[in-house]
């Protein structure tokens, strides 16, 4: 069974591990569609009352031209409640390529409108899913996601229309980015004239049939840092959000060619795997820089796979029996860029259930707490909606209880400052009910968002 993760190609939502403990096939999306009548029927489910309430109540804004930082009488301060908004492969919207304008908005209205019946505050838009632009970008084309052919432009700009929406709805929106991933084929001759893999060829990677960025060219990591900045200055969003893809999901017998680069740039590393480590901290570090330096209001995160490393290969790593380390196989040192204090949040991926054996959502949610005490990060712990209910999934995930018994859970965990689900379609339609029992049991209220 094919799934995409957070990022894009895995169930595009965080990453993701099967309830075997082997990782799911990185192929392409193959569910679409995205049910607008679902946000519509959701909203008699909740109380009218509340909606209108926060409706009246005008946001207090940051000092300069920040994010919306509002409160709500009687609301909780500053929870993270968000809904990841998969673009690629058009996972949540839109929900077939090629809709008009019109069409694509009034689907993008109703997501919103289902995050804020949800009494969500955040919405993860991903806006760069596959070195391209939900925006008119100067560095990268129009995604093919909107029209179906990659450089057209829509007649309009998604980005731009989901924060001035966003904000009416007293929701924030992170850009979420998918740092080097080029495209779900590995046909440079199928991008379109003009990409910048096609014009630095040198730049590109086959790899498990995608195509990626060499994460080890300082140029590559020059030219997507501006790529994704470009956004940023242009728009009044909340934060910079990168998903789990960083060097690609291993793929059995095949190799990532970045031989070359290792032997031009590795310096004094010892080995190929510190070197790629190097790479992608140096990207995080740098990105965090230059993001505080154009908005200091403005938020970066990062949502990593949720197995740092296991305990049984680095003691300093969690109970579990994952595989799949984001330390190790994607060379992402996520418990480094916190103790760092690069990041100002992280939302580790953890989409298992309550007493999985080999990664049991309890036990990494107090690794991940051990993590964070002590540094400038806050926790958010990203939740995998998309299993509720879903009957490929094992029993705990059949019961509509299971996901609202993790947010009960988290409350014991004081670093624990919100929850992120994965993903927009499955906040409006909720197959299960498990997102209606979290708002009834846990968001009777409206929350600011999270802030920085």
């Amino acid at each position: 069974m094919r799934r995409t993760t957070h990022g894009g190609t895995r169930q595009d939502g965080p990453g993701d591990e099967d309830e075997g403990g082997t990782r799911h096939d990185t192929g392409g999306l193959s569910r679409r569609g995205f049910a607008v009548a679902a946000a519509g029927a959701l909203a008699g489910s909740l109380a009218a009352g509340d909606t209108a309430a926060a409706a009246r109540t005008a946001p207090v804004r940051a000092a300069g031209p920040g994010p919306v930082l509002g409160r709500w009488p009687g609301g909780d301060a500053h929870e993270m409640r968000g809904m990841w908004l998969a673009t690629v492969d058009n996972r949540d919207w839109p929900s077939e390529a090629g809709l008009s304008p019109d069409a694509q908005r009034r689907e993008l209205t109703a997501s919103l409108d289902a995050a804020a019946d949800r009494r969500l505050n955040t919405v993860f838009f991903q806006a760069r899913p596959t070195a391209d632009a939900l925006w008119p970008s100067p560095h990268e084309p129009w995604s093919e996601w909107l029209t179906g052919e990659q450089g057209r432009d829509p007649g309009w700009d998604p980005l731009d229309f989901v924060v001035r929406e966003a904000r009416r709805r007293k929701l924030e929106v992170e850009a979420w980015f998918n740092p080097y991933r080029i495209a779900l084929h590995d046909d440079p001759g199928r991008l379109v004239a003009g990409h910048p893999a096609r014009e630095h060829p040198e730049w590109a990677v086959r790899y498990g049939g995608q195509l990626y960025y060499n994460p080890g060219l300082p140029e590559v990591r020059r030219f997507v840092q501006d790529a994704m900045l470009h956004a940023v200055e242009r728009y009044d969003v909340a934060g910079v959000h990168w998903d789990d893809y960083f060097y690609p999901y291993p793929v059995l017998g095949e190799v990532f060619d970045d031989g070359a680069a290792y032997r031009e740039h590795r310096g004094d590393f010892p080995d190929l795997a510190s070197w790629r480590r190097h790479n992608i901290d140096t990207l995080v570090r740098e990105m965090s820089a230059r993001v505080h330096r154009a908005k200091p209001w403005v938020r970066f995160g990062v949502s990593p796979f949720g197995v740092w490393r296991n305990e049984e290969t680095d003691p300093a790593g969690s109970a579990t029996r994952a595989g799949v380390q984001t330390y190790d196989d994607l060379y992402a040192d996520s418990r480094k860029w916190v103790r760092e204090g690069w990041l100002d949040y992280v939302t580790p991926q953890l989409y298992w259930h309550l007493g999985f054996p080999a990664a049991d959502y309890a036990e990494l949610t107090r690794w991940w707490s051990r993590t964070v005490r002590g540094t400038r990060a806050r926790l958010h712990i990203g939740e995998g909606l998309y299993k509720a209910g879903d009957r490929a999934q094992p029993a705990p995930w059949q019961d509509p209880a299971e996901l609202s018994r993790h947010l009960t859970h988290c409350r014991d965990l004081r670093e624990v400052r919100g929850h992120v689900f994965f993903s927009a379609k499955e906040v409006a339609e909720d197959r299960a009910g498990a997102m209606a029992r979290v708002v009834r049991d846990h968001y009777e209220r409206r929350s600011a968002p999270a802030g920085r």
